[in-house]
């Protein structure tokens, strides 16, 4: 069966930056509903079209294909006060930010002189990211799947998520 319009597409996924440092790998197969659902990179469902099982891609992700260009805006300043006791680098919080005050996360990146750093852009933004797949299964999906705008197993949470 080749990838068409809703159809549930599972994936072996492999995630670099463009040096070729490993950003993402999954460690199972990873599943989205194809056809414009917004459940994987637009680019790469492109790419993925009439794709079968045992068929591999590399599509090259620039940062507006990707997660977005680095946006200077999104970091803010904020007091230490407000926050718990046990705040390090690295923590995340949802905060408002963005042009239309969206709760965004934003992780702590500095905490100094009574005053804590956090952006609110993703990790990964401003990178030009390198996505490798191969495709493991297609199969139809059911109406309940199409309705929802996901696959089943995708519920969980996107396809893409950064290695720490």
């Amino acid at each position: 069966m080749q990838i068409a319009k809703d159809k549930v597409v599972s994936l072996d996924v492999r995630l670099s930056d463009v040096h070729g440092n490993l950003i993402q790998q999954s460690a199972e197969a990873v599943q989205y509903l194809h056809g414009d659902y917004g459940g994987i990179f637009p680019a790469v469902e492109e790419a993925l079209q009439g794709k079968a099982p045992g068929e591999k891609i590399q599509v090259r992700l620039e940062p507006e294909d990707a997660f977005g260009e680095y946006d200077a805006e999104l970091v803010q300043l904020a007091e230490r006060a407000q926050f718990p006791p046990e705040l390090e680098v690295g923590m995340q919080f949802e905060r408002e930010g963005g042009a239309e005050n969206e709760l965004l996360i934003h992780t702590v990146t500095d905490i100094a002189g009574g005053q804590v750093v956090l952006d609110g852009n993703h990790p990964l933004a401003g990178m030009a990211l390198d996505f490798v797949c191969t495709v493991v299964a297609v199969r139809d999906a059911s109406a309940g799947e199409i309705e929802r705008g996901y696959a089943d197993d995708d519920a969980a949470g996107p396809l893409i998520s950064v290695v720490q």
